[in-house]
């Protein structure tokens, strides 16, 4: 079996609830529900959906760099949003990272997300198949 690495954001709810921003089993990378949030647990961007997904697929990269991988290894993202009328904000700042790689995706309206201040909420799966 592979080696398990794993990184951390530093947002507060990882060590409450018990995960890890981003865990690497050999050659798949799974990247939590990211957000905008910040190290002291506030929100950037508040009310503006295109500057939080910006920020939460900043998230993303940072944890793919840090497990030896780049958005092109991005093969499938799931977004969150708390309102799907702005989907063409998120879309756009998806589309910004990801036009070219096209992974698989879905977006989702849901009711809420852990702080009220969050609009967006991204997942990331990749897979590495070089060795970096």
């Amino acid at each position: 079996m592979s080696r398990r690495q794993r990184t951390s954001s530093g947002a507060p709810w990882e060590a409450i609830v018990g995960y890890s921003r981003a865990v690497r089993a050999g050659q798949m990378i799974c990247v939590s529900g990211s957000t905008a949030a910040q190290a002291d647990g506030t929100v950037a961007h508040v009310g503006d959906a295109y500057g939080q997904a910006k920020a939460t697929l900043e998230v993303i990269v940072r944890a793919l760099t840090e497990l030896g991988a780049r958005p092109e290894d991005v093969i499938r993202t799931r977004i969150y949003v708390t309102d799907i009328t702005q989907w063409g904000a998120v879309g756009r700042a998806h589309g910004e990272l990801f036009g070219t790689i096209r992974p698989a995706t879905s977006m989702v309206e849901v009711a809420k997300l852990i702080h009220p201040d969050m609009l967006v909420e991204i997942e990331a799966d990749a897979m590495v198949f070089e060795t970096r």
